[in-house]
């Protein structure tokens, strides 16, 4: 399929052909027919990209100061890697589009495949062949209402808003700063709820256009007859509401609102605007000041947007969904013309003209719509991307690779490893949205890539790296294992104790008929500093442990509390911290205590200042403390290991104390290192020339009993002894 690509660093835009994206359950696959392009939001994000870094750091000083904050915590290589990691990803362009159903996800009601639809969101409704849609930023279409009508719904229901939020009566008189494409929206919406609409804008042309919607007066905003004009349509009282529409980063707006709406109205703002609101005025006049969220409630919610879950309609009257309903029923109706906004119509073949008359201003525009023609059914097959590029010359011993996922992880420390070791050959790359597919393959050399994870498992690939979503490991390791794979995942291996039995029995399986290696990210355990610790320890003498964590915050609305596709930060992270242990200790773990300072959190997944003790076979006892209420410009995390006349400490990674016989050895390599690189050399070594994993899978297995131990350890508030969870693994060897 074809999608708009714009590229972050440069601002430069492409029609790209990319694999179709892939379904998800809580959605729905839609073959666009036409999509609007929001004039003012995307030239705004081109523009943006179009500056130099200085320009892009004045233009944001908020993402300079993460970055800076970065740097400090984690050095400047490390933070400039991340930086043009993140720059070098394709940004998906477009929200407001309509199309017709192909395929509704299993967790999907009320919409089938062939229904009409418009479709919202950026990220989602793109300017693209096929889009992949949750079913809450979906709308089914009213017999009558055409698609290229039907494409502006999303950018309607902005207006639409806006106007909920001032909530103005028949009859009271509202006043539209801006009158671009939503502001002539606003002005339609209004007349339709029998307001008496002034519109304002710096263009008399745009002035025009409004009275020919039905606006009752206009007047431009540099004109001395703006107050004489609002004071004789309002008896001198001023306006009931004002409503901004414009996107100016002028002070303007904002100040003229405050001097035409009458004492104790309100304004409402819907554009990006200066907002240095002037407080004399709005303070005599006890004005009600309200900025207007996007397209309604649910809007930045993940709950909402991602995972379907919809609020109460008794409760929620008006949510993101049901504002789009509202704005197809008010075009049904003929209460809403939005064909007489549109000035100008391309087929998307010729999409980088539509933006080059937005950019340049060509001619005068209002609404601009692509137009796609008839859907064609959309195969599921990879894009071929090596053709131009000189193959990597293969041997009996080349590791074939098929990847899936391309995140800031997997970009910054997998990919470029395997891309640079001379036994890989990058055959393939799967990632959800094509776009992303096709940019990470081309960057990294893979032969293909495809939103189809089925195919990697051909007789293409030896081995299989995952680097998804943690709810999605569990299966794309099963899946693997089946096809006689090697698999590489990254942490955690599983998010729930089901998943893990069905991985071991799987391997067990695997071992006997096709032998294939399961390996887990857990790359601590291969850092030089580790290295350094262990080999400064008395063999078989127990080990003492405190591995102290101060990570920052994470929203408890992330996709990583979530039970089923995150697991929290016990399953997505401290499993980390306790494989480290778990490899400095001589034996596997038998017991574990956990308790935790999140005491009013009820759900065991969003707990995160956790304590979690372990007592190993062999005596050693291991304690984590992981938690995210310290200050967060301290070091992230310590290791202190005490054992037979030695302490070791470890700092973030960076430096390494060994204290034996009263003196004091320190160890410091160039930076921080986590042990990425050793572990993937360590893992495409013993992948290739013995068909094992570097860490034992029973190793592995027991990191995540304790983790699920710990869980119910939580619960309980009693200690979870796991001397009798162990398992018997054929041909398995210890590290």
């Amino acid at each position: 399929m074809k999608q708009i690509t714009q590229d972050i660093s440069s601002g430069s835009l492409e029609l790209v052909v990319v694999p179709p994206p892939v379904l998800q359950p809580n959605g729905v696959l839609v073959a666009t027919a036409a999509s609007l392009i929001s004039a003012g939001t995307e030239k705004m994000l081109i523009d943006l990209a179009q500056k130099s870094l200085v320009g892009k750091a004045k233009a944001r000083p908020d993402l300079v100061k993460q970055v800076i904050d970065k740097a400090r915590k984690e050095g400047v290589m490390n933070t400039y890697r991340n930086v043009r990691s993140k720059m070098d990803r394709p940004m998906p362009l477009g929200y407001s589009a309509a199309g017709t159903v192909l395929e509704v996800g299993s967790a999907v009601r009320g919409i089938s495949p062939g229904d009409r639809v418009a479709i919202a969101g950026a990220g989602y409704a793109n300017h693209a062949s096929v889009n992949y849609v949750p079913s809450n930023l979906v709308a089914r279409m009213p017999d009558g209402v055409s698609f290229d009508d039907a494409a502006y719904t999303t950018v309607a229901s902005i207006a639409l808003q806006g106007v909920r939020l001032a909530a103005p009566a028949v009859g009271e008189s509202v006043a539209v700063i801006g009158l671009g494409l939503i502001g002539l929206i606003t002005i339609q919406i209004l007349r339709a709820n029998g307001c008496k609409v002034i519109g304002i804008d710096i263009d008399s042309a745009k002035i025009e256009r409004g009275k020919e919607l039905g606006m009752d007066a206009g007047v431009v905003s540099s004109s001395e007859e703006l107050e004489p004009l609002v004071d004789s349509l309002t008896s001198g009282h001023g306006v009931d509401y004002t409503i901004i529409t414009a996107s100016t980063k002028s002070n303007g707006p904002i100040e003229m609102a405050g001097e035409i709406t009458r004492r104790k109205g309100d304004v409402v703002v819907v554009g990006a605007v200066g907002m240095d609101v002037p407080r004399n005025i709005y303070y005599h006049k006890e004005i009600t000041l309200q900025v207007s969220m996007s397209y309604g409630p649910g809007r930045y919610d993940p709950a909402y947007e991602e995972r379907g879950i919809d609020y109460p309609y008794d409760y929620v009257r008006w949510t993101e969904q049901r504002n789009m309903e509202a704005v197809l029923d008010l075009i049904a109706a003929g209460y809403l013309d939005v064909d007489a906004l549109t000035t100008h119509r391309f087929d998307f073949d010729r999409a980088l003209e539509a933006y080059e008359l937005i950019q340049t201003g060509s001619e005068p525009f209002v609404g601009v719509l692509l137009q796609y023609g008839e859907s064609e059914p959309q195969a599921k097959t990879s894009v071929r991307l090596a053709d131009d590029l000189k193959p990597k010359v293969e041997t009996k011993d080349t590791l074939r690779v098929g990847f899936a996922g391309a995140g800031n992880y997997a970009q910054l420390h997998l990919l470029p490893r395997l891309k640079k070791n001379e036994n890989v050959h990058l055959a393939g790359l799967v990632t959800a949205t094509g776009i992303s597919a096709r940019k990470a393959g081309e960057k990294f050399g893979f032969e293909s890539c495809s939103t189809d994870f089925d195919d990697l498992l051909g007789d293409a690939t030896d081995a299989i790296f995952v680097a998804t979503r943690h709810s999605t490991h569990a299966d794309l390791v099963l899946r693997s294992l089946k096809a006689g794979k090697s698999v590489f995942v990254e942490k955690p291996m599983v998010v729930n104790e089901r998943e893990l039995g069905e991985i071991t029995e799987a391997y067990e399986t695997s071992i006997v008929s096709v032998p294939a290696a399961v390996m887990v990210g857990l790359n601590r355990r291969f850092s030089p500093y580790i290295a350094r610790i262990r080999d400064a320890l008395i063999p078989s003498e127990p080990r003492h442990m405190l591995y102290r964590v101060n990570s920052g915050p994470i929203p408890l609305d992330s996709w990583v509390y979530d039970p089923d596709e995150g697991g929290g930060m016990l399953v997505g992270e401290m499993c980390h911290f306790i494989d480290v242990m778990r490899s400095l200790a001589g034996a596997a773990p038998i017991s574990v205590f956990a308790t935790s300072i999140d005491t009013t959190r009820d759900d065991i997944e969003t707990r995160d200042n956790i304590s979690v003790s372990i007592a190993f076979a062999d005596g050693s006892v291991g304690t984590l403390v992981y938690n995210t209420v310290g200050d967060k410009t301290a070091p992230k995390e310590r290791l202190e290991v005490f054992s037979s006349g030695t302490t070791a400490l470890l700092d973030d990674y960076s430096k390494v104390e060994i204290y034996r016989s009263g003196k004091r050895t320190k160890w410091s390599s160039m930076g921080q290192d986590k042990g990425q690189e050793s572990m993937i050399e360590e893992t495409v070594r013993m992948f290739r020339s013995e068909g094992r994993s570097p860490i034992p899978f029973e190793q592995l297995v027991e990191v995540m009993q304790v983790v699920f131990g710990a869980a119910r350890s939580l619960a309980t508030g009693a200690p979870i002894d796991l001397s009798n969870v162990g398992f018997d693994v054929k041909a398995s060897t210890d590290a």
